[in-house]
């Protein structure tokens, strides 16, 4: 199982994300937001950490308009998990380490 986070766009969405056979970590981010600079470690941990029972993927929101809009995004970053056609976590603006790490093991375990 690879531990990085996988870049995905709007097309990719329902074979990377819906389709998976674990659940998903969506991290959705913008180039031009400086709060997201401080998300991406704690995305990147995430992916090395779980990478036995957690995918992880990064969507760059302006050019990826269908899934922001299903997901409701409305500020970055923003992370959603996934598990099939469940939404588990919805959750923006920076989040601390802990409580990040928090709610994945509450949805790992």
């Amino acid at each position: 199982m690879s531990s990085s986070v996988v870049t995905i766009t709007d097309a990719e969405f329902e074979t990377e994300v819906l389709q998976a056979k674990q659940p998903v970590l969506v991290y959705f981010w913008a180039s031009w937001c400086g709060p997201c600079q401080l998300m991406s470690p704690l995305v990147n941990l995430a992916a090395t950490t779980y990478s036995d029972r957690l995918k992880v993927v990064k969507m760059e929101v302006d050019p990826n308009p269908v899934t922001v809009k299903q997901y409701q995004v409305e500020g970055v970053p923003a992370i959603r998990l996934i598990q099939g056609d469940k939404l588990l976590v919805s959750a923006e603006g920076v989040i601390s380490k802990d409580k990040f790490l928090d709610l994945l093991e509450t949805h790992l375990n």
